[in-house]
């Protein structure tokens, strides 16, 4: 899959210690295809994953013609219990080994809008499985095999509702703050092993995410804002609130009693639900 009339760029040094390969889940649109596209930029090899195996062959064939790059995809939902092992296994497969992933950007994942008591719970669960239990596997298998060769790079999204419950979103709003406390925790263990981990806490973002989750959002940041500032701050562990808005809500509400930030956040949400029942997604996305 690569164009021998491009070359890649050298990883500059500070990524190059981090390993040659990047895997990005949800990488099929969104937020996880603008982060290939900036890791791609830099010289990173990819492992593209997501549910939509033709847009990852169109993604990883457009990346690696235009970066001089290789490009590899695995089609796998990770809201089947066995999803973590069908992308192991494809890894092995297409000749990847889990020691050269240097970038493990788990951006897989998706929302539901409406009251708990009124929402379809199969989609909850599902959105549970895909948000948590995928995170928690990959980031179990990664951070070991990188913690063993001394370096490399975790990316887990949390959200700016992760911070504290959400009404109209409460189960979504706790995946997210599952999410964001694991990676504050795992930054800490995996500190003296020389492995990074980055919790992504955006605010809206303008991309299916909303459609899916049944959502109208006013303003918004872009996906290429998010990928951008994650590849900016590769090679460091903490969070980060790519995008103006996010900073904004975020440090504005900083400071706010959480009680009073529960109604603050309720509020916008409510304002964004379209309806009260929840709908599973066609893809995954953060």
């Amino acid at each position: 899959m690569r164009d021998t009339s491009k070359t890649a760029p050298a990883l500059p040094a500070k990524l190059a210690s981090l390993g040659p390969w990047a895997l990005i889940t949800g990488a099929s649109d969104g937020i996880g295809a603008a982060t290939a596209q900036e890791l791609a930029k830099k010289g990173f090899n990819l492992v593209l994953v997501a549910r939509r195996k033709a847009r990852l062959a169109t993604l990883a064939g457009t990346l690696a013609s235009e970066n001089g790059i290789v490009a590899h995809t695995i089609a796998a939902d990770l809201g089947q219990i066995d999803g973590v092992a069908q992308i192991m296994a494809a890894l092995e497969q297409n000749g990847v080994a889990q020691a050269d992933i240097g970038v493990a950007v788990l951006a897989a994942g998706y929302g539901t809008s409406g009251a708990l008591v009124d929402v379809d719970i199969t989609a909850e669960r599902d959105m549970v499985r895909v948000n948590c239990d995928a995170v928690l596997q990959m980031s179990q298998i990664f951070g070991r095999s990188m913690a063993s060769r001394g370096a490399g790079q975790l990316v887990l999204f949390g959200s700016i509702v992760g911070f504290q419950g959400t009404a109209m979103a409460s189960d979504y709003a706790a995946t997210k703050a599952y999410v964001q406390t694991l990676a504050e925790g795992l930054a800490v263990e995996l500190k003296s092993s020389g492995v990074k981990v980055l919790a992504v806490a955006p605010g809206p973002v303008a991309s299916g995410f909303a459609e899916r989750a049944r959502m109208t959002m006013g303003q918004a940041g872009t996906p290429g804002e998010v990928g951008r500032g994650i590849v900016r701050n590769l090679g460091r562990s903490g969070t980060i609130r790519p995008g103006l808005l996010s900073k904004v809500l975020g440090y504005n509400m900083a400071m706010t009693p959480r009680p009073l930030r529960v109604r603050i956040m309720s509020g916008i949400m409510a304002g964004m639900a379209n309806g009260k029942e929840a709908k599973r997604p066609t893809t995954q996305e953060a």
